[in-house]
C-alpha cells in the first residue's frame, strides 16, 4: 500500500510562474514611444527580479543609437512557448510595464510598476514586490533540452508514462507529447480529434537538476502511485 498519503503537492504561485518563464526566455517583445523591438539573447534576470536589456551587443537587431531613453514608459511581453510540437504551444504570456532606468555600461533596467500573467485558465496580476520575493523553477533553463531529448531518443518513456494515467486519458488519443516539465511533474499533452488534454504526473520528490529530473521520471515508471496523478484539464483546438 502506498505511504504517499492523498496530499497532492501545489503548483508554483503566480509570481513563481513568472520567474520561471522570465528565466527560460529567449527573446521577448519591447513597446516604447509608439515603437516596437524584437530582442533576442539581450536581457538578463537579477536574483531579485529586476530585468536589464543589453543594447549595444554588436549582434543586436536594435542599434544603440535607436535605443529608447532612460525614463521613458515601456512594455515588455514574454511568450512560454512548448519546446515540443504539441498543439496550441502557447502556455504563459508574461507582460511586465514600468519605466527604463539607465544600468551600468549603457545598459537599461527596468523598473517594474505592473506584473500580469496570462495562461490558458486566465490572467493575474503579480505585485513586483511578489516577484522579488519569488524563484525560478530549478529546472527553467533545461526544461527544453529535457523535453526534446526526451521526444527525440525516448519515444517510449512518453507511451509508458501515458499508461500510467489510465481511465484519466481519453478513449481515442491520436497523439500524446511531452508539453511541460518543472521540479515537480512533467505534464503530457494528449491530442485527439475533438481536442486535447493535459495530463500532468507528480514526482514522488522534487528534481534539484536534470539528472534528478531523469531519476524521478524512472521512478514513476518503476513505482507508479495512483495519487501522483492530476486529472486532465481538457480544451478544444
Amino acid at each position: 500500500m502506498s505511504t504517499h498519503g492523498t496530499v497532492v503537492p501545489t503548483g508554483p504561485s503566480a509570481a513563481e510562474h513568472v520567474r520561471t518563464v522570465l528565466a527560460r526566455a529567449v527573446s521577448l517583445s519591447l513597446r516604447t514611444a509608439g515603437q516596437e523591438y524584437d530582442l533576442i539573447g539581450m536581457h538578463t534576470v537579477a536574483p531579485d527580479g529586476t530585468l536589464t536589456l543589453h543594447l549595444q551587443d554588436g549582434t543586436a537587431p536594435l542599434h544603440p543609437a535607436e535605443a529608447p531613453a532612460a525614463g521613458q514608459a515601456a512594455v515588455l511581453e514574454f511568450t512560454d512557448i512548448a519546446p515540443t510540437a504539441v498543439r496550441s504551444r502557447v502556455r504563459a504570456r508574461v507582460t511586465v510595464v514600468g519605466r527604463l532606468a539607465a544600468a551600468d555600461g549603457g545598459d537599461l533596467r527596468l523598473e517594474a510598476t505592473h506584473v500580469r500573467l496570462g495562461t490558458p485558465s486566465g490572467t493575474v496580476d503579480v505585485a513586483p514586490e511578489e516577484l522579488a520575493r519569488a524563484e525560478a523553477d530549478p529546472l527553467a533553463v533545461e526544461e527544453a533540452g529535457l523535453l526534446t531529448h526526451l521526444v527525440d531518443a525516448h519515444g517510449d518513456t512518453t507511451r509508458h508514462l501515458l499508461d500510467l494515467a489510465g481511465h484519466r486519458v481519453p478513449p481515442v488519443v491520436a497523439r500524446a507529447l511531452p508539453y511541460a516539465l518543472d521540479s515537480r511533474s512533467i505534464t503530457l499533452r494528449c491530442e485527439y480529434p475533438g481536442g486535447h488534454c493535459d495530463l500532468r504526473l507528480l514526482f514522488p520528490a522534487p528534481a534539484r537538476d536534470a539528472t534528478e529530473a531523469g531519476e524521478r521520471i524512472r521512478q514513476l515508471l518503476s513505482e507508479p502511485c495512483p495519487c501522483h496523478h492530476h486529472s486532465p484539464t481538457r480544451s478544444h483546438p
